[in-house]
């Protein structure tokens, strides 16, 4: 795809989600980071349900640190996996206390020695958290998407991050992700797209779509 091609997706996307963020509820890093490690095959609506319980029983790493592993299993029982979900929050609260002084790393190779913390939650913390573009954000509508308007040929999460950052300027990383994440769930989503009504109708060749 030429680069006019891509700017002109960026236009787009700007004009119909400027304001392109997080949709995973937090009031600050710690727990954009436990929420994003709960978001992991389930949907953000379910997370920011989930969340408001275990933040107030455990607000802090020090508090989830301590807490017992049972009652973290129940307290997020709803995002599914919790049995890994809660020893990955537990383990991680563990390390930012003894190791990183109760804060969560601002450095992507840091942040992904916490256990539950691969490259797509570190992109995800350091992004919305300290807004640091350590890397693009994919999700399953990024994933799709960008095949979709022809960005990447790629399948792996992996390869398909390491196509989009080569294309779109680092200063839009952050909220590249956000915006696809806000047109798959809307116009663009996976089983019936409006590509009538969609923003990016002219310059998508709707791969995938029969």
């Amino acid at each position: 795809m030429p680069k006019n091609k891509t700017a002109g997706i960026i236009s787009a996307l700007k004009k119909s989600y400027p304001d392109a963020d997080c949709a995973l509820e937090h009031r600050n890093v710690f727990e954009l980071l436990v929420a994003t490690i709960l978001s992991a095959q389930c949907t953000d609506e379910r997370v920011n349900k989930t969340t408001p319980a275990l933040f107030s029983r455990y607000p802090d790493a020090a508090a989830m640190a301590q807490a017992p592993l049972e009652d973290i299993e129940k307290l997020i029982k709803p995002t599914g996996f919790y049995h890994s979900k809660a020893l990955s929050l537990k383990e991680a609260s563990k390390r930012i206390t003894e190791v990183f002084g109760g804060i969560i790393p601002r450095d992507k190779e840091k942040l992904m020695t916490l256990r539950g913390v691969a490259g797509k939650t570190a992109n995800v913390v350091l992004g919305s958290g300290y807004g640091i573009a350590s890397g693009i954000v994919v999700d399953t509508h990024v994933k799709r998407l960008a095949f979709r308007l022809g960005l990447t040929q790629e399948t792996d999460p992996v390869k398909i991050e390491a196509v989009l950052v080569k294309k779109i300027p680092q200063k839009d990383w952050i909220w590249f992700s956000h915006a696809l994440i806000l047109h798959g769930r809307g116009p663009c989503n996976a089983r019936k797209p409006d590509c009538a009504g969609c923003s990016l109708n002219l310059l998508c060749p709707r791969k995938g779509i029969k």
